[in-house]
């Protein structure tokens, strides 16, 4: 089992100031991939850090024995990505948004269909070298090849999930995860009670500890036993990486040269950076980052405890929620010239009830969007076809447009207009679809309904189990500004 949430150290070392004194060493001896990223194009500088279960070094060397023990991990090799944080800084630089994807977030992979997140850059990869290698291409060459493919592959499924222009990439493998621990003399964590899981090998007191590599991995490996599972196994790594960055800032770690020395060597050997990402200037622009401005986040999802029609566990997201939840960081802590009306609707979905018709000449589009607004908690109302005037454009129909459960209802949809509308029953809200709708229900690839095979995939939906969805509740809130480690399950 991989996890490297190593992967937003490296970059948490480049925000919060990371001595960029010494970043001209850094760079000089980093690995770096090809992948032609860029731009700044939505606002936001977007910041895409996965981890690898590789078991060599970034630079393709194999570990020793000794380092492989001190993983804990066994030595098979994969190529599944359990790690995948998107950091979102505004372009005001005076934030920086860490946000996990949960590792089996059922999406669309390009390519391949309908599929667990964690999956795309292996599958794309396997799939690509063995195609390779039956053209003829040698072993080596063709896994390179194979490897970038994987990388473009999961980098555009998370633009697609997020909607955002991913800008720059890292990439770390587990051994980057015990060197940058054992770099800054290891880490203070907390628990609220004690743990004893050999699966991962978590066998802690309750209460304040500090952890090493070998120890601090076994720590957010914990996805059994817990509440939420691999929800809390992602509130584990965010504590961790607050409680790393909080060591990093730290005058003890700034002013120790061995210290500085030890990160830019683990950095050096574990992380690989797309080569198009301007270290030395990304550190300067954002050395004045406080650690309380860097915080963790984690996506929105619908259900924790879906399953696919092939009784496969994954966590069912709504890619419309996800992202309008992204886009809402693009501005940092809020603009002191935003309207009220920018605020996003807060309303109980099961108070609200949801008719629903269809002027889009598209069969079955009515049902579809029902039953994604159901998986929201929208009670279902009266679905068919419109009765009413003709519409050119999707519209939320309220006999109070400026009702929280009509702006509610519009934001689910994709933040559709709101119309006014007497006819309408003061406690319900009606949609009405035109044919160039597109959001959460309009087709079966939007990650709610049955999946899309995609370019030789399988197809799957996910079934309906009868029971409510098992959303997750929110998790605590965490930054990297906390003079002592937070107490997490």
């Amino acid at each position: 089992m991989q996890l490297a949430v190593a992967a937003i150290a490296v970059v948490v070392l480049v925000v919060t100031g990371f001595a960029w004194r010494s970043v001209d060493a850094l760079e000089s001896n980093l690995a770096t991939a090809r992948l032609g990223l860029g731009g700044m194009k939505d606002g936001a500088l977007d910041l895409l850090l996965v981890g690898t279960d590789s078991r060599t070094d970034a630079h393709g060397n194999p570990l020793s024995q000794q380092e492989l023990e001190s993983l804990r991990a066994g030595e098979a090799e994969a190529d599944n990505t359990d790690t995948i944080v998107l950091v979102r800084i505004p372009s005001n630089g005076e934030s920086a948004t860490a946000i996990s994807i949960p590792r089996d977030s059922y999406v669309k992979v390009p390519g391949i269909g309908m599929s667990k997140i964690n999956g795309a850059f292996g599958a794309t990869k396997l799939t690509e070298k063995q195609k390779l290698i039956d053209e003829g291409v040698d072993d080596a060459s063709a896994d390179e090849q194979a490897t970038q493919a994987g990388r473009e592959a999961l980098i555009e499924t998370v633009a697609n999930l997020t909607g955002v222009t991913v800008d720059h990439y890292a990439e770390i493998g587990l051994l980057g995860f015990v060197l940058l621990t054992n770099a800054v003399g290891g880490v203070d964590v907390c628990l609220n009670d004690a743990v004893d899981e050999p699966l991962s090998g978590a066998n802690f007191p309750a209460g304040e500890q500090t952890l090493d590599g070998s120890e601090a991995l076994s720590f957010v490996r914990q996805r059994h036993g817990l509440p939420r599972g691999d929800l809390d196994r992602i509130v584990r790594q965010q504590v961790f990486m607050a409680s790393l960055a909080h060591e990093v800032l730290s005058a003890r770690t700034l002013s120790n040269p061995g210290k500085l020395g030890q990160l830019t060597s683990a950095v050096q050997r574990s992380v690989v950076l797309d080569e198009d990402w301007d270290v030395i200037g990304f550190a300067k622009e954002l050395q004045n980052l406080a650690g309380g401005s860097v915080q963790f986040q984690t996506i929105p999802v619908v259900d924790i405890n879906a399953m696919t029609d092939y009784g496969e566990s994954i966590v069912q997201v709504d890619p419309t929620a996800v992202r309008s939840f992204v886009s809402s960081l693009a501005d940092g802590d809020g603009d002191s010239d935003s309207d009220e009306s920018d605020v996003a609707p807060t309303v109980d979905p099961t108070t609200v009830t949801v008719d629903v018709a269809n002027d889009s000449g598209i069969s079955g589009l009515a049902g579809r969007v029902s039953d994604a607004l159901a998986t929201k908690g929208y009670v279902p109302g009266t679905v068919g076809n419109n009765a009413g005037d003709t519409v050119t454009e999707s519209e939320v129909h309220a006999a109070d447009p400026d009702s929280e459960s009509a702006k509610s209802v519009a934001a689910a949809l994709g933040d559709l207009p709101v119309v006014q509308d007497s006819t309408v029953a003061s406690d319900t809200v009606l949609v009405v679809l035109a044919s160039g709708y597109a959001g959460p229900g309009a087709d079966s690839t939007s990650g709610y309904a049955s999946g899309d095979a995609g370019s030789g995939g399988t197809e799957s939906g996910i079934l309906d189990l009868g029971t409510s969805p098992t959303p997750a509740p929110a998790g605590p809130p965490i930054d990297a500004g906390r003079s002592g480690p937070q107490c997490v399950n």
